[in-house]
């Protein structure tokens, strides 16, 4: 190996970020895709005849489509780190507990 391998190498170790930060990433991606279910839940089926209406319920469902795709991904890295899952078995523990949430917030 060449030094310059071995120095990119060094260089390019994976970090994990301190607990701190994945849980305020957590709770900030959780509160966005609560807001986003909210969002939907409160619109009406009658005014989205009227496209000047669609704004806000497609914003919703973009920025609560990412932030839940984030959770997902959140979730899943913590559950590997803790149980030492392989990486699709805790993508899909973490798409359901996702999914599960925004299920009871619809339906409240």
């Amino acid at each position: 190996m060449s030094e310059v391998e071995r120095l990119l190498r060094s260089a390019l170790v994976p970090v994990e970020p301190p607990g701190s930060v994945t849980d305020r990433m957590e709770e900030a991606l959780t509160e966005l895709t609560t807001a986003a279910v909210d969002e939907l839940a409160d619109t009406e089926l009658r005014s989205m005849r009227n496209p000047r209406n669609w704004v806000r319920p497609a914003a919703a469902v973009l920025v609560g489509g990412a932030a839940a795709s984030g959770l997902v991904l959140v979730r899943a890295r913590q559950q590997q780190r803790r149980r030492g899952a392989g990486g699709l078995r805790s993508l899909q523990r973490g798409a359901r507990d996702v999914s599960s949430q925004m299920r009871r917030r619809l339906r409240r």
